[in-house]
């Protein structure tokens, strides 16, 4: 029997390699822009050309390279980040592995000039599916120029499977924003289609996340500071009353690498404890200078999951250094028991400083004559108007009930079997409503209790209105129609470059459901109009939660789209637990509810109704 084993080409465990290191034109982003900060580079262009699809160019001014060392920096596992294996044990650079250039290559047809800092002429390489198809002098600038074209051009199920340019685009953002926030030493820029999105100067750490994410989280920020032989913690924490329920900007950092740690993030969020509602999250920005020995980051192809050796301990730093922050804020209330040295403030004393009792003086008409006609003015009152009046709202209210029973009587008639309608059996339980016999309770102003001919019907008066406000915008947009109601004064809304990424395929949506929008240009814009009925709502809010609940689903096709605007907007608009409503308001929410095509569920899946039986009831009182 002949061996079976043997060695793949280097071509095709490249491509494997891809798999883990290069996932979208992101992972390609992230890849170049960390060589280049590890390069030394003071200043980075990022262009993109169709989402990274047809390219993805990164121009720096680090130290470039030889022509030996730019051709050895296609091969596998070659890396100038370390030597030993020792060294995995003190990492100060982003990359360390050298597989994220031959990945690269592998997949794509890439391109580089490069030149040393202090030579004469550069290097010109272009490369084609991990083949060099020429190399050759290049009279360019110092630094190195990384030219990504075509990406996954030889692996076409790879790219068939990439999501929409907007999708891949807002990752880029995101890859961008997080080497941004932990590099402030460096001039970043991101051009997409020639188009500028980011232009950030070199400045501090605050004025670099205000410069990400604009000037109205300036005012939001809570320095964080704490310093340990374990580890030192800094940064910037939000304030509580900044706090939301999704699109919240939750960094990590650690040594200059972005991670995710959930069992920190439980750290925050402790501090918070009883500061924000149930359900929000705070904004953190926080980042960790430690030992590099005490960390392994070498455990996820992404290097995102890191390791710490003395993860309790700092978990308590956090968690004290976070509430030290909101303490000092006076976002947690303190009591100071010493009153050593502090001012002296006068107590009020009802005892001693009470004035003497004088009885009140009392003022006599002596004139006045009870029993004289022109002393005694009689009140004017109309029971003639108030008789009327009574009439007239008893004959409206006999009106009402005559309707609602015609009503009643022409939906019987249409489920009479004789009638062609449809059996008892066969019609769905919430049509069996009767409005006129059986009256409807309110519990606790959250569930409305109503009898019908199944059973006794539960029904949450909150996710009831969701399903039937959602079924109103997802009309108002299959019909491309919506009633808008104009705002006397607009109001500004200014979104971030990530947030902006989803707008183009949110915009036609958003004017069907009944929001008049106009871009003023650098991502703002004027709220001119909002959907009739959510006058009372904030107007900015609420668009600013409709988009981060779009980027949070990650919608890809048109109806998903469509579907989450308008189940945020059905959320903001729905009338909330704990309102009272009248027997009529009741009365009509349930025949609206019933009248749905599902009145069991709402959108995203929660039930909306629950029935108890007459066999069940009867069991209860066995």
């Amino acid at each position: 029997m002949s061996d079976i084993i043997h060695l793949l080409p280097d071509s095709i465990a490249n491509q494997i390699a891809a798999g883990e290191v290069i996932q979208r034109p992101a992972s390609v982003v992230k890849e170049l822009v960390e060589n280049a900060v590890d390069a030394g580079a003071t200043h980075i262009q990022v262009n993109i050309k169709d989402a990274g699809r047809t390219l993805v160019q990164v121009v720096d001014d680090g130290k470039g390279m030889s022509e030996t060392d730019a051709r050895m920096a296609f091969e596998r596992h070659a890396t100038s980040k370390i030597s030993t294996a020792d060294d995995l044990f003190s990492l100060h650079t982003m990359g360390f592995r050298g597989e994220a250039l031959a990945s690269i290559v592998a997949v794509s047809q890439v391109e580089l000039r490069t030149r040393l800092k202090g030579a004469e002429l550069g290097t010109h390489l272009v490369f084609s599916g991990s083949e060099l198809e020429r190399i050759e002098p290049d009279a360019c600038n110092e630094g190195s120029i990384f030219s990504v074209k075509n990406l996954f051009f030889n692996v076409p199920a790879r790219r068939k499977f990439l999501k929409s340019n907007e999708t891949e685009f807002r990752n880029i953002v995101s890859e961008f924003e997080r080497i941004a926030l932990v590099n402030p030493q460096v001039a970043l820029s991101l051009y997409h289609n020639d188009t500028e999105i980011f232009n950030l100067p070199e400045s501090g750490l605050r004025q670099r996340i205000v410069n990400v994410y604009g000037k109205t989280l300036n005012q939001k920020l809570l320095s964080v500071d704490a310093q340990s032989s374990l580890v030192t913690i800094s940064g910037f924490v939000g304030r509580p009353d900044s706090a939301k329920k999704r699109g919240a900007l939750q960094y990590f950092f650690v040594n200059g690498r972005f991670m995710k740690h959930p069992y920190f993030h439980k750290a925050v969020m402790q501090a918070y404890d009883q500061l924000i509602p149930a359900g929000e999250q705070p904004n953190y920005f926080i980042y960790f200078t430690l030992d590099p020995a005490t960390i392994d980051v070498n455990i996820h192809p992404t290097k995102t999951e890191i390791k710490f050796e003395n993860e309790q301990p700092i978990w308590q730093i956090l968690m004290a250094a976070t509430r030290e922050a909101l303490a000092k804020s006076s976002a947690i209330p303190t009591l100071d028991f010493n009153g050593e040295g502090a001012i002296d403030i006068p107590v009020y004393n009802p005892v001693k400083e009470a004035a003497p009792y004088k009885a009140p003086r009392v003022q006599v008409d002596s004139g006045y004559n009870p029993f004289e006609a022109s002393s005694y003015k009689k009140p004017e009152f109309d029971w003639a108007k108030l008789y009327n009046d009574f009439e007239e709202d008893r004959s409206a209210i006999r009106q009402d009930t005559e309707l609602s029973g015609s009503l009643w009587t022409s939906r019987v008639s249409e489920s009479d079997p004789e009638a062609g309608g449809m059996t008892a059996e066969e019609e769905d339980p919430g049509r069996l409503f009767q409005e006129v016999s059986n009256p409807c309770y309110q519990y606790k102003g959250k569930y409305i209790v109503t009898a019908l001919k199944s059973g006794l019907a539960l029904v949450d008066q909150h996710r009831a209105h969701v399903r039937i406000l959602f079924d109103q915008y997802m009309a108002n947009i299959r019909q491309q129609r919506g009633a808008s109601q104009q705002l006397l004064f607009p109001e500004v809304i200014e979104f971030t470059a990530g947030e902006a990424t989803v707008l183009p395929a949110l915009l036609e949506d958003l004017r069907f459901i009944g929001f008049d929008l106009t871009d003023l240009g650098n991502n703002s814009y004027a709220i001119n109009g909002v959907p009739a009925g959510v006058e009372h709502l904030g107007p900015v809010a609420l668009l600013r939660d409709m988009v981060d609940r779009a980027i949070e689903t990650g919608c890809e096709v048109q109806e998903e789209i469509c579907s989450s605007l308008a189940l945020s907007l059905a959320k903001a608009a729905a009338i909330r637990p704990g309102k009272n409503l009248s027997g009529d308001e009741m009365d009509n929410l349930l025949a609206t509810l019933f009248s749905c095509q599902d009145s069991n569920l709402t959108p995203d899946g929660k039930t909306i109704l629950s029935m108890l039986t007459d066999e069940e009831l009867e069991r209860r009182f066995r």
